[in-house]
């Protein structure tokens, strides 16, 4: 039979299992290739390569593309049903017959029309109408589900509008390629985008590679500047060291002769004491002049006392001055560097603070107020508790710091000189002239835009924050002054008009920090 053939050709000699993956060699024998791999590497050496079965010369492997279908089909269980006495892959499956054939039994297998043969498959029933056992050959539209004839004549579909597969897998098939089309363009949409976040991504590895370098050059630059800084400072110390103590030594060598000259006086003075002689004690102290006045000895001292002050004094101011220079140009250069200007000179309006915002004598401080504070009344003040900065900033970058109370309600932020002054829309952050963060009693953030709130998951950690403006770049950000320091937020807008620093306080203040 074809199946003991086909077995046959399958079976490798070496092993005699089921060939997976069949070789064929120039002898016509097959084999699986583990084992031709086995007997090839046995064989090394002079005389040649020999077949197992027949000795011939060394064989050539070729894979036989017939044989690993037939092995293919083999291993995928699915054998000719008529072939009892040994198993033979089978290579069509007839859905009437319910049945899967070899190619013998497929060469005498029915031509009917009815008899519908489709690849090797152990799925035959889903082929049949699981009532009248006959073949799917329709499609009913009604239920959306496929039927047999009996269905369509008297079982439960009878009457119904019904297509072909050929009809209904068209459409099927139309509206799979329009999914396909409508994916395939995602997908290429999706492709770009990931195109354009990897450029975004190398363009920001090579930007943070510039900025890195420029940050490690600056610091180096500091480096150097502090060093000579320090160079200099210490120079300029042992200098005025040396000079002091240059000093001092004459000052010693003035004491030493002088308290030589007061020894030989005393010594003097003790023998006229001792002696006894009236006449010459009288001579002698009437010739010589002793240091014998308490005002001269007190003037002396006075003027000793300066000299020794003067002569053991470093110039600290002058140390002090060399530092301070020294320090300011390295500042200098650091604040040109960073091109961000520190709003030293922010101050709050008064003639913008609503009438329950008291604010501090300096102008950097608002704070709510229950008493009515009968500010006078002038265009640009606000009806509730609100107030702006009396500077604004219409371009480059600049940073302040605001310090905040921990309990109740506040608003820090920024806002055109456009801003309504009265109704809700003035609050900031309820239009789009004003952004801003919000604080509730010291739980968590909320930024508003536009009446458009979003609250932020970071917990309070401090009650300082920075406020970071670039208005080229249109970007405000938010961070809290904890640390490490905390990005919160960054709003990006296209800036049209100038920008003040905005305030509003309920049960709460905020400080301008200098």
């Amino acid at each position: 039979m074809a199946s003991a053939d086909t077995e046959e050709k399958l079976s490798c000699p070496n092993c005699l299992n089921t060939n997976a993956d069949p070789v064929a060699l120039k002898c016509e024998h097959n084999f699986c290739w583990v084992c031709i791999d086995c007997v090839l590497d046995t064989q090394k050496g002079p005389g040649g390569h020999t077949c197992s079965e027949r000795k011939t010369d060394r064989p050539v492997r070729e894979k036989q593309i017939h044989l690993y279908n037939r092995a293919e089909k083999h291993d995928n269980g699915i054998f000719c049903t008529y072939c009892v006495d040994s198993p033979v892959p089978a290579v069509k499956s007839c859905v009437m017959c319910e049945a899967s054939l070899c190619d013998t039994h497929l060469r005498v297998h029915s031509k009917s029309a009815e008899h519908v043969l489709i690849e090797p498959t152990t799925s035959l029933q889903n082929r049949k109408c699981s009532v009248h056992k006959k073949i799917l050959e329709y499609y009913c539209t009604e239920h959306n589900t496929c039927v047999c004839v009996s269905c369509i004549l008297f079982g439960d579909h009878r009457g119904h509008r019904v297509e072909t597969f050929d009809a209904v897998s068209e459409r099927k098939r139309e509206k799979l390629r329009n999914v396909l089309r409508r994916i395939t363009s995602k997908t290429e949409e999706a492709e770009k985008r990931v195109k354009s976040q990897q450029d975004c991504r190398r363009e920001i590895k090579g930007k943070a590679a510039g900025i890195t370098e420029r940050v490690t050059a600056l610091f180096k630059d500091i480096r150097r500047q502090l060093d000579d800084l320090e160079k200099k400072t210490l120079s300029e110390i042992s200098r005025q060291e040396e000079q002091v103590s240059q000093s001092i030594s004459k000052l010693i060598q003035q004491l030493e002769i002088k308290k030589d000259e007061l020894s030989r006086e005393m010594h003097y003075m003790e023998d006229l004491c001792n002696m006894t002689d009236p006449l010459t004690i009288i001579q002698e102290s009437d010739r010589h002049t002793f240091h014998d006045t308490e005002e001269r000895d007190n003037e002396n001292r006075e003027i000793d006392d300066k000299q020794i002050y003067t002569v053991c004094c470093l110039d600290e101011g002058l140390i002090s001055v060399t530092l301070h220079t020294g320090l300011s140009v390295i500042a200098t250069g650091i604040n040109r560097w960073i091109n961000v200007k520190v709003a030293t000179d922010m101050f709050m309006d008064i003639k913008t603070a609503g009438n329950d915002v008291q604010i501090s004598g300096d102008l950097k401080t608002a704070g709510w107020s229950p008493v009515d504070q009968k500010h006078s009344e002038t265009p640009g003040r606000f009806q509730y508790d609100q107030v702006l900065s009396t500077r604004s900033y219409s371009s480059g970058r600049h940073y302040w710091e605001v310090e905040t109370s921990e309990s109740g309600v506040w608003f820090v932020g920024i806002c055109y000189p456009s801003i309504n002054r009265t109704g809700r829309q003035s609050w900031i952050g309820d239009n789009n002239k004003s952004w801003c963060i919000r604080r509730y009693d010291n739980v968590q953030y909320s930024v508003i835009h536009d009446s458009k709130w979003i609250q932020l998951p970071h917990n309070v950690s401090c009650q300082i924050l920075g406020i970071y403006l670039d208005y080229e770049a249109g970007q405000l950000s938010f961070y809290e002054l904890c640390d490490p320091i905390r990005h919160l937020h960054t709003f990006t807008a296209n800036f049209t008009e100038p920008l003040y620093a905005a305030f509003s306080v309920y049960k709460s203040w905020v400080r301008i920090k200098s």
